[in-house]
């Protein structure tokens, strides 16, 4: 996590200094980082299944976890990875049975760094106002949403086919990555966004089943974390996408281009079938 700050290979895109490069190889340190996080409070948490009371031995050393991920996250302005972290967080405790009180708590507490960190930068500031008011600054902050939502409009219920949708030549920035479900929308209209849509329900409901029949709690909590993850992760894309969410640079899990979050949600898809194929 500290690579990107490293002379000569740590890169800066989106003014976000998240990026490592070093030769032909980039990759996003951060993205690693979800997924071990995970790993470690379902195993930690596992372990301790009879001393979730115990705030000294189950809740304690998660949320110095969390603090520590989330701190180097914010270092390297991802505000977004940092929401994600700490949801994914939140769900593995709750369904630890972590005390309430401490899941809300940290779930308040993250609301209002999120607010703080939000006011501390101009350009997430600039998030928020396209996002309050996209009339007003679609030929500014909001042009990306904006252009968004007209390709997701051009599209219309069957799409204009694959292959002939405009939007990813240029007038949607990030169309390729960030903003992938805006050129599908396009080019396979309101069914292959709705395909799309009905495909992480499913994944949802059966990452969901996976966990409630696990053999080991430690697989109870992996497949649970990452069916949050996933589905809290495309939520917070497809709502920034469609102008419903400010925009916060996130990844829709296994579709959008970038090899960091491909290899890290294949990987993490790859544990959650794991837990399924040993289901009792």
């Amino acid at each position: 996590m500290f690579l990107p700050f490293a002379p000569n290979i740590g890169v800066s895109i989106n003014g976000a200094r998240a990026w490592v490069a070093m030769g032909p190889v980039g990759f996003q340190p951060s993205e690693f980082l979800k997924l071990a996080l995970l790993v470690y409070c379902a195993n930690l948490l596992g372990r301790r299944q009879k001393e979730v009371t115990n705030f000294n031995r189950t809740s304690r050393p998660v949320i110095v976890a969390l603090v520590a991920s989330v701190a180097l996250c914010l270092v390297q302005r991802d505000l977004g990875g940092a929401i994600v972290m700490t949801c994914i967080v939140l769900a593995v405790m709750c369904m630890a049975g972590i005390p309430m009180r401490i899941v809300n708590a940290i779930a308040g507490s993250g609301v209002l760094a999120a607010l703080f960190f939000t006011l501390m930068t101009s350009s997430r500031r600039n998030r928020w106002t396209a996002f309050l008011n996209l009339d007003e600054t679609k030929g500014s902050f909001g042009y990306q949403v904006w252009q968004s939502i007209l390709s997701i409009s051009n599209g219309g219920v069957s799409g204009v086919g694959v292959g002939a949708g405009t939007g990813k030549w240029g007038y949607v920035p990030l169309a390729h990555s960030d903003f992938i479900f805006s050129t599908i929308a396009e080019e396979m209209g309101l069914i292959g966004a709705a395909v799309v849509i009905g495909g992480f329900l499913t994944l949802v409901v059966f990452g969901l089943r996976a966990a409630l029949h696990a053999e080991e709690r430690f697989g109870a909590l992996l497949a649970g974390g990452v069916t949050m993850w996933f589905a809290i992760q495309a939520i917070i894309n497809i709502g920034g996408v469609t102008g419903s969410m400010p925009v916060t640079g996130l990844t829709l899990p296994l579709i959008s281009y970038g090899g960091s979050s491909l290899l890290v949600c294949m990987s993490a898809a790859g544990l959650l079938m794991n837990v399924a194929r040993n289901m009792k």
